[in-house]
C-alpha cells in the first residue's frame, strides 16, 4: 500500500521553507487583529477572551490539555495519507477519519497556545491531500451510490471536510497568498464541486448524508469567502436534471415534497416545530454536528441569516428534543435505524448542547448535561459553559413525559413519552406513531419500547449493523436490516397475516402517517397517550392506547396497552412483545418441539426461531420473567382459540448477525375486529446473595375487554386482592370538554373528557 506523508511540490517547499522551524513557539502574526481569519468556529475575538481565561475554567482547562495530548502523539507519529482502500473500519478509512479530525484539533490548538508546530502539521497534512486528491478517482470500493474520493461514500467525505475546514480557516492567514491559492484551487474547491455538482444525487436530497454534503461544502465556501459555494450549500444545485420522485440505492428522495434542497430545506422538512427530526434519535444525533456547527459558522460570518431564529428557533429546540429522547442513562431511543447504546456522551452532542446553551438563552439545565458530559467543545460556546459550571450554575435536567410531533409542520403523527421519576426508579414508556423516517424509517406504526432504570424491559430491536467493523460487512448495513429489523414483526406493534406495515413499500409508507389521537399527563398517576394508523393495511384500522398509571398503593406505576383492530374481513393478528431476561412462569403450556423451525417463510418471520406454540384455551393468560434482578408481568385478555408463541431471533442467520432476542407473540386466526389488552407491570425483586424473591407474584388476576364498539372501548381490571379498575376509552371524540354517559352491564358511568378510569 502506498502511503504519501509530506509530499510536497518543490516549488511549494521554497514557498513555505521561511517557515519551518517546527521549534517555534509563538507565531509572530498570531495576535494580528487585522486578519479575516478565523472566523467560522473560532473568532480573533473568541480566542482573545478563550486565552485570557486560560487556568481559571476547569472543564474547559481538562479538556484542552487531552486534546494536545491527543494532537501532540499523533504529530509524533508523522503523516499518513493512504491511498483509499478500505471500507468503514478498515485501515486507510480509520486512518483519513483520524486525519481530519487531529487537524481540526491541532487548528484550534494553534489558535489558542499560539504554537507553529500545530499550524505545519495542518499544512503539511493538507499538502499532502493536495497532491493526493488529483490522482484520485472515485473511491475503489463499489458498494455506494455516491462513492467518494477518501472515502467509500461521500458522506464520509463530506465529514472530512467540514473538520478540515474549522482546521483550513485557523491556520488560513498564517499561510502566505500562494499556498491557499494553490490549496484553494488543487484541493478544496474541486473537493466542493465533485461533492455537489459531480454527485448531485448525494447533494441535492433531504436526508442526513445531505446535510452533512450541503455543510461541507458551505463550511469551505465560508473560508475561501466563494460565495457561489455558500449560496449552493444553502439552496442546493439549481440544475441538475433529477427527478424530485426518485428514490436513491438507500431508499431517501431526492428532494423534498416541493422539489427544494440543500442546507434550508434539510431544516425545513425532516425537522417539526418541536425540533424532531424524522429519521429518528440516533440520525439526529449525526447529523445535529453539522446543522449546529454550519449554524455557528453562518452566526459568527452571515448574522443576517439569523440562523438560530430559523423557523421559530428549531435548531435549538431540537436539541432539547434530543436530549429528551434518552433513557434515563442518557442513551437515545432506537426509534428506526438506530444503534443501542450510543448516548448524549458522544461529541457530536457535546458540541450540540454548548452551542444550545451560548445561542439559547444560557439555559442552566443544559449545565447539568455539560456536566455530565465532563468536556467542552473548544470555542466561544464551550468556553461560556465552562464558565457555567466553574460558577456553579448548574440546574437539574428533568426529562417530562411530552410529546413531540413529527413532519415540517408538526402535522405527521409524533412520539409520545411517559415518564415517573423519583428517587428509587425510574419508568419510560415511548411510543411512535410518526411519518416513516426517510430511508432510515422502520415499518412499525405504534409500536413502543419500555424502560425501567435506564434498562429496557420491551425492546425496540434498533437497527442491524455493527457500525465500523469491518468484518460484518465493511461496517455498513447487514442484509438482515432490511429482512428483519425493519420489519413490523421486529416491533412491539400488530402485524397482519404475517404481512409488514404497507407492504413494506417505501413509497406507500413515506406518503402515509399516524394519526395523533390523545395526549394527556395532567393527572400524574394516570398519564394516556393514544394514536391511530389507517393505512398500514387496506381495510384494516388500528388504534393504540397506552396509560402509566401510578396506584398509591404501589411502588411503582402499571402500564395499561390497549390495542384496537377493526377490520372488514378476517385476518390473523399478531402482537409481540420483546423482553429481555429469564421466562419464571407462564399460565399457559410452553411445550417445546424436537426441533426448531422458523415462524414463517418472510417478512422478518423467516429469522425468528418458533420455540413453543400453544392455544391458550382461556381468557387470560399471564406471563412473568425475570431481568435484572427484577420481576415483570404481562396479564392478557384473551379468547379460548388465541395462540400464545415464544419465539427467537436467529433462524436463517447463518453468519449471526441478529442478537438471540426472545419474544412472547398473542396470535388471534380467523379475527376481523377485536382488541388486544393488556396490563404490564414491574412487581417485584429478588436478591441473588441472600436468595430471596420479594413480591415476586403479579399484582393483577385479569384483565377483561368488557365492551368494545366504535364509541368506546371498556375495560375491567382485577386485582389479586379483588380490587376492581375500569377503563372505558372514547374511540372518537378526544375533546377533554365532551361529556359522556355509557350504560355497561347495568352500570351506568358519567365522565367528562376522552377517558374515564377508577
Amino acid at each position: 500500500m502506498r502511503t504519501i506523508a509530506k509530499i510536497i511540490p518543490f516549488f511549494l517547499l521554497v514557498l513555505i521553507s521561511c517557515k519551518e522551524e517546527t521549534n517555534s513557539t509563538i507565531l509572530s502574526n498570531s495576535s494580528d487583529t487585522t486578519a479575516s481569519h478565523p472566523n467560522l468556529i473560532l473568532t480573533q475575538e473568541s480566542v482573545l477572551e478563550i486565552k485570557s481565561q486560560l487556568g481559571s475554567v476547569p472543564v474547559f482547562d481538562e479538556t484542552l490539555a487531552l486534546v494536545k495530548e491527543e494532537v501532540d502523539l499523533a504529530i509524533g507519529e508523522g503523516i499518513d495519507v493512504p491511498i483509499p482502500k478500505d471500507m468503514a473500519g478498515g485501515y486507510t478509512h480509520t486512518q483519513h477519519k483520524a486525519n481530519y479530525s487531529n487537524m481540526q484539533k491541532a487548528g484550534v490548538l494553534f489558535q489558542l497556545l499560539g504554537d507553529e508546530k500545530y499550524a505545519i502539521y495542518v499544512r503539511d497534512m493538507l499538502l499532502a491531500y493536495a497532491e493526493l486528491y488529483p490522482t484520485l478517482g472515485r473511491h475503489p470500493q463499489e458498494r455506494s451510490y455516491s462513492r467518494g474520493k477518501f472515502f467509500w461514500q461521500c458522506l464520509n467525505d463530506s465529514n472530512w471536510l467540514v473538520y478540515t475546514s474549522q482546521a483550513y480557516d485557523c491556520i488560513y492567514d498564517w499561510l502566505p497568498a500562494e499556498q491557499t491559492d494553490y490549496l484553494n484551487k488543487t484541493l478544496f474547491r474541486p473537493y466542493a464541486d465533485f461533492l455537489s455538482v459531480d454527485t448531485p444525487k448525494f447533494f441535492n436530497r433531504v436526508h442526513n448524508h445531505s446535510t452533512w454534503g450541503n455543510v461541507a461544502v458551505g463550511m469551505i465556501g465560508l473560508v475561501m469567502d466563494d460565495d457561489e459555494l455558500l449560496e449552493r450549500a444553502l439552496y442546493g444545485l439549481k440544475e441538475n436534471n433529477i427527478d424530485p420522485n426518485e428514490l436513491d440505492d438507500d431508499g431517501g428522495l431526492i428532494k423534498d415534497k416541493d422539489g427544494k434542497s440543500g442546507f434550508f430545506a434539510n431544516l425545513d422538512s425532516p425537522f417539526s416545530p418541536d425540533g424532531f427530526y424524522t429519521e429518528g434519535p440516533y440520525y439526529q444525533r449525526y447529523a445535529m454536528y453539522p446543522f449546529m456547527i454550519f449554524a455557528e459558522a453562518l452566526h459568527n460570518k452571515k448574522p443576517e441569516l439569523k440562523i438560530f431564529e430559523y423557523k421559530d428557533g428549531v435548531l435549538l429546540k431540537a436539541v432539547d428534543a434530543l436530549l429528551n429522547l434518552t433513557d434515563a442513562d442518557g442513551e437515545f431511543f432506537p426509534l428506526n435505524d438506530g444503534q443501542k447504546g450510543m448516548s448524549y456522551y458522544t461529541p457530536s452532542l457535546v458540541s450540540a448542547v454548548d452551542i444550545a446553551y451560548f445561542y439559547g438563552g444560557k439555559k442552566q439545565e443544559l449545565l447539568s448535561v455539560a456536566k455530565s458530559q465532563n468536556k467542552v467543545q473548544l470555542d466561544a460556546t464551550g468556553l461560556s459553559v465552562s464558565i457555567g459550571l466553574r460558577d456553579g450554575l448548574e440546574e437539574p435536567f428533568i426529562k417530562k413525559s411530552m410529546e413531540l410531533t413529527d413532519g415540517r409542520n408538526g402535522d405527521e403523527g409524533a412520539v409520545g413519552i411517559l415518564r415517573y421519576n423519583n428517587e428509587a426508579s425510574t419508568i419510560g414508556l415511548v411510543m411512535k406513531y410518526t411519518g416513516q423516517g426517510l430511508s432510515h424509517g422502520h415499518y412499525d406504526k405504534l409500536s413502543f419500547s419500555l424502560y425501567e432504570n435506564g434498562d429496557e424491559v420491551l425492546q425496540d430491536y434498533g437497527l442491524s449493523r455493527f457500525v465500523n467493523v469491518e468484518q460484518k460487512n465493511g461496517g455498513g448495513y447487514l442484509k438482515e436490516n432490511k429482512t428483519f429489523a425493519k420489519h413490523t414483526i421486529a416491533h412491539n406493534t400488530v402485524i397482519q397475516n404475517e404481512t409488514s406495515h404497507f407492504d413494506y413499500d417505501f413509497k406507500v409508507g413515506s406518503a402515509n402517517h399516524s394519526e395523533r389521537y390523545l395526549f394527556d399527563v395532567s393527572n400524574p398517576d394516570v398519564q394516556i397517550m393514544s394514536a391511530k394508523e389507517h393505512n398500514a393495511y387496506p381495510g384494516t384500522s388500528f388504534h393504540r392506547t397506552m396509560v402509566m398509571v401510578k396506584d398509591e398503593t404501589e411502588a411503582k406505576p402499571y402500564i395499561i396497552d390497549v390495542f384496537k383492530v377493526k377490520s372488514d374481513k378476517e385476518n390473523q393478528y399478531d402482537l409481540p412483545y420483546y423482553y429481555f431476561g429469564q421466562i419464571v412462569s407462564t399460565s399457559f403450556k410452553t411445550e417445546a418441539p424436537k426441533s426448531l423451525v422458523p415462524l414463517g417463510a418472510k417478512n422478518g418471520y423467516q429469522h425468528l426461531w418458533k420455540e413453543a406454540e400453544n392455544v391458550v384455551e382461556s381468557e387470560q393468560i399471564q406471563f412473568t420473567w425475570l431481568n435484572n434482578n427484577l420481576f415483570y408481568s404481562i396479564t392478557s385478555a384473551t379468547n379460548v382459540k388465541d395462540k400464545a408463541i415464544l419465539a427467537r431471533s436467529g433462524a436463517n442467520d447463518p453468519e449471526f448477525n441478529l442478537r438471540r432476542d426472545p419474544v412472547l407473540i398473542l396470535r388471534k386466526e380467523n379475527t376481523k375486529s377485536t382488541v388486544f389488552a393488556s396490563v404490564i407491570e414491574s412487581h417485584g425483586v429478588y436478591n441473588s446473595v441472600v436468595e430471596t424473591a420479594d413480591n415476586a407474584y403479579s399484582k393483577f388476576n385479569s384483565i377483561t375487554v368488557l365492551l368494545d364498539n366504535d364509541n368506546y372501548t371498556v375495560l375491567e381490571l382485577k386485582t389479586v386482592l379483588r380490587e376492581t379498575k375500569v377503563l372505558i376509552l372514547s374511540n372518537l371524540d378526544a375533546s377533554k370538554e365532551t361529556k359522556h354517559a355509557l350504560d355497561v352491564n347495568g352500570k351506568n358511568y358519567q365522565w367528562t373528557g376522552a377517558y374515564y378510569f377508577n
